[in-house]
C-alpha cells in the first residue's frame, strides 16, 4: 500500500470513528445508546466493512470512545469494543453474500456480547431477554437505516 492509500484509509478510519461518537450521542440524549434496549444510530454505520476494511479500525474506535459514556464504563468499553471488532471482521469477510447475510454479524455478535454484558454487570435482565433486546435493536438499526445508507454510500461511490 502506497502512502498517500494509507493516509487516505487512515482519514476514512477517522472519519467514520468521529461519525460513530456523534451518533451514539445523539441516541444517548434520547435515553436509546446504553441499557437493555438500545438503538444507536451509530450501528447503521455497520455496512461500511462491506466497502472497505478501514471501516473496522472506524467502527471499533469509535465505540471504544462511545462507551465511556456507558453505565458500564470500562467494561462496556472492553467487550462493547471487542464485540464490535468481531463484527466489523466478520461482516467484512463475508461482503460479497447477500446483505441480509452479511449484515447479520452486528446484530448476532452484539447481541451475545452486549447481552451478556448487560446481564451480568448491570443485572436489568437475564441473559436470554438481553440478547433478544439488542438484537431486536441491532436488527433494527443495521437493517432499517443500515440498507438505505448502504445504497446511499454505493450511488455516491464514496468508497
Amino acid at each position: 500500500m502506497n502512502k498517500k492509500n494509507s493516509v487516505k484509509q487512515l482519514v476514512i478510519a477517522a472519519l467514520i470513528a468521529a461519525m460513530y461518537v456523534v451518533l451514539t450521542y445523539i441516541s444517548a440524549s434520547f435515553g436509546l445508546a446504553y441499557g437493555a434496549i438500545q438503538l444507536r444510530f451509530s450501528e447503521a454505520l455497520c455496512i461500511l466493512p462491506l466497502f472497505s476494511p478501514a471501516a473496522i479500525y472506524g467502527l471499533s474506535l469509535g465505540c471504544l470512545i462511545s462507551n465511556i459514556g456507558s453505565s458500564l464504563g470500562i467494561m462496556d468499553m472492553l467487550f462493547g469494543t471487542v464485540a464490535t471488532v468481531l463484527a466489523s471482521l466478520s461482516t467484512y469477510a463475508l461482503r460479497l453474500l447477500p446483505k441480509v447475510i452479511s449484515l447479520l454479524p452486528p446484530v448476532l455478535i452484539n447481541a451475545l456480547f452486549v447481552g451478556a454484558q448487560i446481564a451480568i454487570f448491570s443485572g436489568e435482565s437475564g441473559f436470554i431477554s438481553s440478547f433478544i433486546y439488542v438484537a431486536i435493536g441491532q436488527a433494527i438499526v443495521v437493517y432499517a437505516l443500515g440498507i438505505p445508507l448502504f445504497y446511499l454510500v454505493k450511488k455516491a461511490k464514496i468508497f
